[in-house]
């Protein structure tokens, strides 16, 4: 295989772990069904590994991908429409999409808050009328983007045991006909409660593995981690998700006490490139430790001062700041003789 397909597989790879929840968030509003709206988005895929080889990865990988899944999902629409004399409300939905341009379309929806979609999409994938191990199956698959493969290896289950889970919870779902849309206050609390359910299983399997030869599945355990900070983005007023991550982000510092400084850095470094963490004190402050407890004094010393930096603690800044100064000291060059 050619040296630049490859990497441009590696891209394609990299693009759909981070949009896939988005795209099936946004095309199951559109098309009021989950099962086809990861459908439409797999078929996004086939098309960019087609045409992106040839062509190039687009400026914009993520907006391509959605606009090429909504021109299929329009598709889906019309012919259900011929088909099957599509109900009133699916028809005016198409009819509002009809004659306007791939642009058009974007700018029309360029308002629309796309994370409510995810909000929902999570709620469905953890609706109570699933077991859950459908539950466990159907969150990895549609707002992880990890394929039946690799949640099977996650759980030391078969491939056809997950997909089986995975076909029958959007069956289900479709049967019951479960809305797209946010639970009512009077139930929000129950439904919550088993959105974190599965976001701690997660984790849980990850950090303590139930079964097979490890004893941590590092993967499982920043998949969760993932998934719990983009629910706290979300839903910022609820204290349940934020004391969950923080109980989570926690499990990094425990991991570093029990297997050494590097392996706690590496699950702390799959949490940098969160969006929602960007402000977070408490990252850099342990990243920085664990740097620090590895010889990277430089390194310790550059993020214990962004640390410093975040905190608007007035004695934790100064805190930061005098361990930042004595990684500096370490990592100053020493005059022999």
């Amino acid at each position: 295989m050619p040296a630049a397909a490859t990497e441009t597989e590696r891209a394609i790879e990299a693009v759909w772990r981070i949009e896939v929840a988005r795209l099936i968030a946004r095309l199951a509003r559109m098309v009021g069904d989950v099962g086809l709206a990861e459908d439409l988005a797999q078929d996004a895929l086939v098309i960019a590994l087609e045409k992106w080889p040839r062509s190039g990865v687009p400026e914009n990988p993520g907006a391509w991908l959605m606009a090429t899944a909504k021109n299929r999902a329009i598709d889906q629409l019309r012919r259900r429409r011929r088909l099957e004399r599509k109900q009133a409300e699916i028809a005016g939905e198409l009819r509002t999409y009809e004659g306007t341009t791939e642009t058009e379309i974007d700018a029309a929806e360029e308002g629309e808050e796309i994370e409510d979609d995810l909000l929902r999409l999570i709620f469905i994938t953890c609706h109570p009328l699933l077991s859950t191990e459908a539950r466990v199956a159907l969150t990895l698959r549609l707002l992880g983007g990890l394929t039946t493969h690799e949640i099977a290896r996650g759980f030391l289950v078969s491939e056809p045991t997950v997909a089986q889970r995975i076909v029958r919870a959007k069956r289900t779902l479709a049967e019951a006909q479960v809305p797209f849309e946010l639970p009512d206050a009077d139930e929000l609390e129950q439904r919550l409660g088993s959105v974190l359910e599965v976001v701690y299983l997660i984790f849980n399997e990850g950090y303590a593995a139930s079964a097979g030869e490890n004893w941590m599945r590092p993967e499982l355990c920043a998949e969760a981690l993932r998934l719990g900070r983009i629910l706290a983005g979300l839903a910022p007023r609820e204290p349940e998700v934020h004391g969950l991550v923080a109980l989570m982000e926690i499990r990094a510092v425990a991991v570093a006490m029990a297997f050494g400084p590097a392996a706690g850095l590496e699950l702390v470094d799959a949490l940098t490139h969160e969006p929602a963490l960007r402000g977070y004190h408490p990252l850099p402050s342990v990243r920085g430790d664990l740097l620090a407890r590895l010889g990277r004094y430089e390194e310790a010393h550059a993020e214990l001062t962004r640390a410093a930096a975040l905190t608007h603690n007035a004695r934790e800044r100064q805190l930061l700041s005098e361990r930042a100064a004595a990684c500096a000291w370490e990592s100053a060059p020493r005059e022999t003789g």
